[in-house]
């Protein structure tokens, strides 16, 4: 792969708009209060699925970080959590008593930060999960850390429990860029944590990575993507820091002079890349990168990579089953969303044993487009032919009002539109949520635009 190709500054000032991320399509603002808990009934009743994916949100967090933009609690108080499980246990009965015909392949512990409950918390909740739902031998479970509060030994007891994969929050290691985003730790007790990890059993560890912080230089990122090269993890999420501190209050506290310039981030995010890639990691979608051995990049590589609520996956023929507050479900062909905030999310447990708020009915232009959009995330090309006998339409008499959009990306030569397919180059990889966007139906309402963060 020659990384040099994704750096024409001049493309990427031009398409650096805002957008999706694309974790979904359509995305979670066009859900509604429509979708109720029968319409999500019908939706498991008429899934082509039997395979689950399981999404469990722990929102609480010991101190706040600047940067976030989850849904999260803030608070010292570990009993709180409790309160929590006792809650969700209820809408874990509740829920599984749908999926008895289904087998459960991936189960995700994200929030938040699920670190934040004590070992016997971790064994309860591993516990009901498997004792509600069928559990398959070769369960993928993954956690995420955040390694300011916690122990060695949580490593051997995640792994005892059957959690196989990690991903831990690192995002920068300077004292400076800590301190400005209020997420000061240990760098050394993080490496520590990952030897341990690997010493125990773990097969996956990521670590999250963020470029566009403040203070954030050249140099300074420079240490960070070493240490990271030091820690020798499988796979690396690169992320951009989206400031969006009219939607997130707590982004008010970094000064915008802080931030690196617009120049200044490209230069960061090309520092990434290239030095991600030049110790030896895939480039994987637009934001992760894997050890060419590992299960995304030999997806990717295979034309079968996923792309769903958490980010890139390998699961793609799992339903998608979100359990506790703000979680997100996509069963058959709906997405459903649980109330956001802590004290709703009881009220409704206690009411009705389910949290359900919003979702969506997908129609069938929903799922045409989905499609196409998650081919070109996923894997840069799409197969008109495919699409056609999938969906039985004719592609370009389909797409005929979008297609004349890509006129602008082909001129670019960011892709090229045949007969066949449309194929998205190399230099396109860090844009593809701009051609994405052509095939978005909602986009062209104009509606929402101001929600989303910058492609880079």
């Amino acid at each position: 792969m020659q990384v040099s190709q994704f750096f024409d500054n001049k493309l990427l000032k031009k398409y650096n708009t805002s957008g999706p991320r694309y974790t979904s399509y359509p995305t979670a603002l066009e859900f509604n209060d429509q979708f109720n808990q029968e319409d999500m009934v019908q939706a498991i009743t008429h899934s082509e699925n039997r395979e689950l994916s399981l999404y469990v949100h722990i929102p609480f967090c010991h101190s706040l970080c600047y940067y976030c933009g989850c849904n999260k609690v803030v608070t010292r108080h570990r009993d709180k959590a409790d309160t929590y499980l006792e809650y969700l246990a209820a809408e874990i009965s509740s829920r599984a008593a749908l999926f008895t015909d289904y087998t459960v392949k991936q189960l995700h512990w994200g929030g938040g930060t699920p670190s934040f409950l004590t070992h016997e918390q971790i064994t309860l909740l591993v516990t009901l999960l498997k004792k509600k739902f069928n559990f398959s031998d070769e369960l993928e479970m993954s956690i995420e850390i955040d390694p300011r509060e916690i122990e060695l030994d949580l490593a051997q007891h995640l792994f005892d429990l059957g959690f196989n994969r990690l991903s831990i929050g690192v995002q920068d290691i300077d004292l400076k860029v800590q301190q400005a985003i209020n997420r000061v730790q240990d760098t050394e007790f993080i490496h520590q944590f990952i030897r341990e990890a690997k010493a125990v059993g773990f097969k996956s560890i990521n670590i999250d990575l963020i470029y566009g912080l403040p203070h954030q230089s050249i140099d300074t990122f420079t240490r960070t993507l070493n240490k990271a090269h030091e820690m020798d993890v499988d796979r690396i999420s690169l992320f951009s820091y989206a400031h969006l501190p009219s939607r997130f209050a707590a982004q008010r506290k970094l000064r915008d002079e802080w931030l690196p310039s617009v120049d200044e981030k490209f230069a960061l995010m090309k520092l990434a890349i290239e030095t991600l890639c030049g110790f030896g990691y895939d480039f994987i979608g637009m934001d992760h990168f894997a050890k060419p051995d590992d299960e995304l990049a030999v997806a990717q590589k295979n034309g079968t990579l996923h792309r769903n609520f958490q980010g890139y996956t390998t699961k793609g023929n799992c339903d998608l089953l979100g359990l506790g507050v703000s979680a997100i479900s996509a069963i058959g062909n709906s997405y459903s969303q649980n109330v956001k905030e802590l004290n709703s999310y009881y009220q409704e447990i206690e009411n009705h044993q389910h949290a359900q708020e919003k979702g969506l009915a997908l129609t069938n232009d929903d799922i045409i487009r989905g499609e196409v959009i998650r081919e070109l995330m996923c894997n840069h090309y799409v197969s008109k032919k495919a699409i056609n006998d999938k969906f039985a339409i004719d592609f370009d008499d389909y797409f005929s009002d979008d297609l004349p959009s890509l006129s602008t990306f082909i001129s670019d030569g960011l892709l090229t539109n045949t007969d066949q397919a449309i194929t998205v180059s190399q230099k396109a990889r860090l844009l593809i949520r701009n051609i994405c966007m052509t095939f978005d139906a909602y986009m062209k309402e104009q509606r929402n635009h101001q929600r989303f963060s910058r492609v880079i």
